[in-house]
């Protein structure tokens, strides 16, 4: 149980990394290639509400499929979606990724208190999911700060855009390694 809860932690972080990336950068990223800073904070108000509306649905799915898989899809639209960041430099386009990327990343963070639920025993969810959150949202800092390292040492954020596809990656990884060991291990059980 306690590998499964590094693992957890270790995927929070990687996943709020990218998260993190356009949440703080998305206004100057803008401003960068030309868009009005007015827009620009358009477009995050675009990506927050998008988030907002989506979370509903993103805790419906969970409910369904479980946390992990909802984590698993969640953090999937989130890759398609910083990719596309790196990819896009029209204004429409950006708005129109800004509101995928609220929409991928906004079930992401509850997903994993599912998760918790869904793994271990009630009585440890009073340590497991703070430390869980904690580890998650160190992610976020750590990204953001990270990005900015990145602008700031190449003068552009297609470096912090890319460092942020490859954490989402390895969020994938993780959390994929752990989907995979709860099929094999319901079909363990069943056998």
């Amino acid at each position: 149980p306690n590998l499964v809860q590094v693992l957890l932690c270790v995927a929070g972080f990687s996943c709020c990394i990218p998260m993190s990336v356009p949440q703080a950068h998305l206004v100057a990223f803008c401003t960068d290639i030309g868009i009005s800073p007015t827009t620009s904070a358009t477009m995050l108000s675009v990506m927050l509400a998008s988030a907002f509306l989506a979370r509903q649905a993103w805790g419906a799915l969970a409910d369904r499929i479980g946390g992990l898989r909802t984590i698993m899809a969640g953090s999937a639209c989130q890759a398609l979606a910083i990719s596309a960041f790196s990819l896009t430099q029209d204004e429409a386009g950006l708005f129109a990724v800004s509101a995928a990327f609220g929409f991928g990343f906004s079930g992401i963070i509850p997903a994993y208190s599912v998760a918790i639920r869904d793994v271990f025993p009630p009585s440890e969810a009073a340590w497991r999911m703070p430390l869980t959150l904690f580890t998650a949202m160190s992610g976020m800092a750590a990204g953001s700060w990270f990005a900015g390292f990145l602008y700031d040492h190449f003068g552009y954020y297609a470096p912090a855009f890319a460092a942020g596809i490859g954490a989402n990656v390895f969020n994938l990884l993780l959390i994929g390694i752990l989907v995979g060991r709860g099929r094999s291990r319901t079909a363990f059980a069943a056998a």
